[in-house]
């Protein structure tokens, strides 16, 4: 083999191959070449189209939904959603788009909005039509046993944004899942938080709405639980009758001065919104409003929360909140299950996921996981007031035998869902 003259580089895309083989040696070599070339593309190109698999992700809403009129969301009541999801799902999306590349994968997200609940039954039934097999729920919990009945094992359904421990509970099913905290959960953490500052007398406030007499419930189980005894339960109303006036006067619900903190169960949030700093003793309130349990603050300052803060607001142009935070981790959940399991079949993810062999970061500090007995994501819970986070919880010293989250929330020996997926 002869040595032409001095080689030259010349660029081909971006790579640089360099020429300087005499002509014969050329010809000697162009077949076996070009067949190890051939060869050599066929085989890089063939692994990833075997393994490549698009996964869609539908959100699911409903355009007339309440939790979205205009004027609930200019009032920005503490624990209630700031904007639609899809945002978030986006997000989850972009977020996880290297793992899933890795692994050959790929996640498409759609928008899946019906009108009103009349229209529900034919969006979902649509959408299995489709074989959309990942759904992330959020419609108000009125409509949860139709998506539930509808979605029956041929969807794997993750609610983003219902506190219902009914769901969890007696209504639950195999194939359902929660990144939301439920009502016991937020409840526990705003408990442990009272317990660990020695609050243990409590004033509540008690709100006439089903959604808050559900609120009272969890908290009477979280305040035994944690030994925050109740000196009082005082009923409040907000009502354009003058004759039921004293029933929304914060002066008048608070006089009594044997309590540490004032508990408000207001799943609304109007009359919530005013009480901190009207009370007639100068007491903190908790609840609904001054100190509340949250999923997401957009104050969290450690554990990548930061970053996660910023990109959402430079799509969504405002802040994250919880239900934001659990769409988000919602998607990254599933990105996590089909890049480990993209071959096995529904049931088989459902049950995998509920076998704590799925992990998901959720920029909350520990890795996150599903719970075997009702498919709630455990997580750490942020005791939260406008401006900042005050605490964490599970707080420091509560203990559990297994795993300290399940300390938040109902815990196996509790739980009265029966489904298995």
């Amino acid at each position: 083999m002869t040595l032409g003259p001095e080689p030259q580089p010349r660029a081909v895309g971006l790579r640089v191959i360099w020429t300087g083989l005499s002509a014969d040696a050329i010809k000697a070599c162009l077949l076996p070449c070009l067949m190890v070339f051939v060869w050599l593309v066929m085989g890089l190109t063939a692994v990833p189209a075997a393994q490549a698999g698009t996964h869609t992700v539908a959100l699911v809403s409903l355009q007339d939904d309440a939790r979205y009129q205009g004027r609930r969301l200019e009032r920005g009541y503490p624990g209630h959603p700031a904007g639609r999801l899809l945002h978030a799902v986006q997000l989850g999306a972009a977020d996880a788009e290297v793992g899933l590349r890795a692994a050959g994968q790929s996640i498409k997200v759609v928008e899946a909005s019906a009108g009103s609940a009349a229209d529900l039954g034919k969006l979902l039934q649509q959408l299995k039509t489709d074989r959309v097999a990942y759904w992330v729920v959020d419609v108000p919990e009125a409509q949860w046993a139709q998506v539930v009945q509808i979605a029956g094992s041929s969807a794997l359904l993750v609610n983003a944004s219902a506190t219902a421990d009914a769901l969890r509970g007696s209504q639950c099913a195999a194939m359902l899942f929660h990144t939301y905290p439920s009502q016991a959960m937020l409840a526990d953490a705003l408990a442990q938080y009272l317990a660990y500052r020695a609050w243990r007398n409590a004033l509540v406030l008690q709100g006439p709405e089903p959604a808050d007499q559900r609120q009272g419930e969890a908290w009477q189980r979280a305040a035994k639980r944690y030994g925050i005894k109740t000196v009082g339960t005082k009923a409040f109303k907000l009502s354009g009758d003058p004759r039921e006036r004293d029933l929304a006067n914060p002066r008048l619900l608070t006089n009594d001065r044997k309590h540490d903190v004032v508990a408000v169960m207001d799943a609304d949030g109007e009359f919530a919104r005013l009480l901190p700093y009207a009370t007639q003793q100068p007491r903190p309130v908790v609840g609904a409003n001054g100190l509340v349990a949250v999923a997401w603050h957009a104050q969290w300052e450690r554990n990548g929360g930061p970053q996660v803060n910023r990109r959402f607001a430079r799509l969504a142009q405002r802040p994250m909140v919880g239900q934001d935070w659990a769409a988000w981790v919602a998607v990254k959940s599933i990105a996590a299950l089909v890049s480990d399991h993209s071959k096995a079949t529904l049931p088989e993810q459902a049950r995998l996921l509920r076998s704590g062999q799925v992990f998901v970061d959720g920029a909350k500090g520990p890795r996150l996981s599903y719970r075997a007995w009702d498919g709630q994501l455990r997580q750490p819970l942020f005791l939260s007031h406008m401006d900042g986070v005050a605490g964490t919880a599970p707080l420091d010293g509560v203990l559990h035998p297994v795993e300290v989250m399940d300390t938040l929330g109902v815990d196996e020996k509790e739980s009265a869902c029966k489904a298995k997926p």
